[in-house]
């Protein structure tokens, strides 16, 4: 028998001792329950514009949790927004969190995860096509071999949309195995809201996400060393297996330079609007925030980032 039976056996036993009504008893029991801390669950206050909500979410026992100060958070054009503490995954703000919204290139998270599920960083990929890579591009050529890093910088750093292909494309299974794959991934890591249609992020019909289940799999992907690694990569050039192809790679993260910033990835398309996810760490605490469909993602993540660390403070909460 775990303690924790015991503690509620040996409570119940002295209800019943101290108490000749049987009901009363039982009621202190469910009392002692519902006050009894979860190690599965934390409560927090989420603070939207117009309105105050109480969500309950999943959240790992730990000693300090956020607790804010009660500022509203700033204004911004987002049409959806996450803003979570790393380490409990306690929701520090949310609006329409859990919105079908189109991700972009925020796709690319998932592209490197179910790549790196599969490949080993040395392996050389082939590029089967180039013609077939619609938006942002590394410039690969057709037939041309690249290592699979490599291929991630591109992915990660210059939001290559070939690169997405050329990983995809060298899959068990093709294009088609790798898309699948994704869904897979998806539905481990309990995305339920999210939908792969291609590896780019480039617009279909059907291939959509939350932004909580972006924070979700942010999440996961930073404890990935080489995709935290990537994206927190400002520059760089990587070349073909012959080395006599050169791709410079700029990063498409505007916030690299910002306090506390440690990568993640951008998005953008024409209905998708404005997309970022964003990893910071402050003073020990990471965070991570994810804005879709704003008209100005890198000031208004700045903007969030700031209210979070000026208005939460981290505090130990005792459990015993």
């Amino acid at each position: 028998m775990s303690s924790f039976s015991k503690e509620l056996k040996t409570l119940f036993i002295r209800l019943q001792l101290f108490s000749a009504d049987r009901k009363l008893a039982y009621f202190s029991l469910l009392f002692f329950l519902f006050l009894y801390p979860g190690q599965n669950y934390y409560q927090t206050l989420i603070i939207e514009p117009g309105e105050k909500k109480l969500y309950q979410i999943d959240a790992e026992k730990h000693d300090l949790y956020p607790v804010s100060d009660g500022t509203p958070p700033p204004s911004h054009t987002a049409s959806s927004v996450v803003v979570k503490d790393a380490v409990t995954n306690t929701l520090l703000y949310a609006k329409d969190p859990s919105t079908l919204l189109l991700p972009a290139s925020t796709t690319k998270i998932m592209t490197a995860i179910v790549a790196l599920d599969y490949y080993s960083l040395d392996d050389v990929l082939t590029v089967q096509s180039e013609d077939r890579a619609i938006g942002s591009t590394m410039e690969l050529v057709k037939n041309e071999s690249l290592t699979v890093e490599n291929l991630l910088y591109g992915l990660l750093v210059q939001s290559g949309n070939d690169a997405a292909l050329a990983l995809a494309e060298n899959y068990p299974g093709g294009y088609a195995g790798f898309v699948l794959a994704m869904n897979k991934k998806a539905h481990e890591l309990n995305l339920d809201s999210t939908v792969y249609k291609n590896p780019s992020g480039i617009e279909s019909y059907g291939h959509l996400t939350t932004a909580r289940d972006l924070a979700v799999l942010a999440s996961y992907a930073m404890k990935n060393p080489v995709i935290s690694r990537i994206v927190n990569t400002k520059t760089i050039v990587v070349t073909d297996l012959s080395k006599l192809i050169e791709h410079e790679l700029v990063n498409t993260n505007e916030l690299l330079d910002f306090q506390g910033v440690k990568g993640l990835k951008t998005g953008w398309t024409t209905n998708a609007g404005e997309c970022l996810v964003t990893y910071v760490e402050r003073n020990g605490h990471p965070i991570i925030t994810v804005l879709l469909g704003s008209q100005a993602r890198f000031e208004e993540t700045k903007q969030i980032i700031d209210w979070t660390y000026n208005h939460h403070t981290w505090q130990l909460l005792s459990y015993e």
